[in-house]
């Protein structure tokens, strides 16, 4: 009688389990223009770059933005060569996944707010015209990402809220913290290609980082039921 009561447990979990991971999943459909917005390069593809995958799947057009070029982000290089070796390096991934690269005009440790900076980040998203953008959690540990956030959040409300915004997080416990995720994607078929994507970053010893984003989407895909998984929040609409 056990037996045939844990059988049973078994096959229903085997039918919920797919069905469960479906509508969690819905929100992506429909979307035609993403913008996937990180302080730095290597923070798109780090924080959603299975995601980014996915959504290119579904039919949409992504790119790629980072608010600075990682001019501080070499040992022993300056700012120039810095610059040119980070977006090379950015490009590189993103070719990786088949989206654009934008670069916007901050400096890497030095982003600022300020009405120009807010006018900058207007100016962008008006261009592009997005139906989605996710950018980092606004209370991150590292300043450059509290302060794309901000400015992508002004931007949202000053386009009247014409796209949806969502969250992403980064290194959760060292970058990303009071981070409780309220949607999920299963990224486990994306997962290679996203490593090779944020692997062209040679410049950021990604090899060391790497074991950290792992945990970080391995504890992910067992709250999605699944192997790996990319978590995410949905900023609401207020006035």
């Amino acid at each position: 009688m056990k037996t045939n009561k844990l059988i049973l447990r078994v096959i229903i979990c085997l039918i919920l389990i797919p069905c469960s991971l479906i509508a969690q999943e819905n929100w992506l459909n429909g979307y035609k223009k993403v913008l996937v917005i990180g302080a730095h390069p290597d923070d798109p593809e780090t924080m959603c770059g299975g995601t980014m995958l996915k959504l290119k799947t579904m039919g949409a057009e992504v790119v790629s933005v980072y608010l600075t070029s990682g001019e501080a982000g070499i040992k022993g290089k300056n700012h120039e060569e810095a610059r040119s070796i980070r977006q090379t390096e950015a490009r590189h991934a993103c070719e990786v996944m088949g989206v654009k690269a934008e670069f916007l005009t901050q400096i890497d440790g030095n982003a600022e707010v300020n009405k120009e900076r807010y006018a900058e980040m207007k100016a962008l998203i008006e261009r592009e015209k997005p139906d989605m953008v996710i950018t980092h959690w606004p209370i991150d540990s590292h300043r450059d990402h509290r302060v794309c956030a901000v400015l992508v959040y002004d931007a949202w409300r000053q386009s009247g809220y014409s796209f949806d915004l969502y969250y992403g997080e980064v290194m959760t416990g060292i970058q990303t913290q009071n981070f409780t995720p309220t949607l999920l994607v299963d990224i486990t078929d994306y997962k290679a290609q996203k490593e090779k994507a944020y692997m062209c970053h040679e410049s950021q010893g990604m090899a060391d980082i790497k074991p950290y984003h792992d945990a970080m989407k391995r504890m992910r895909g067992m709250e999605h039921q699944t192997h790996h998984a990319e978590a995410f929040i949905k900023q609401n609409w207020g006035k």
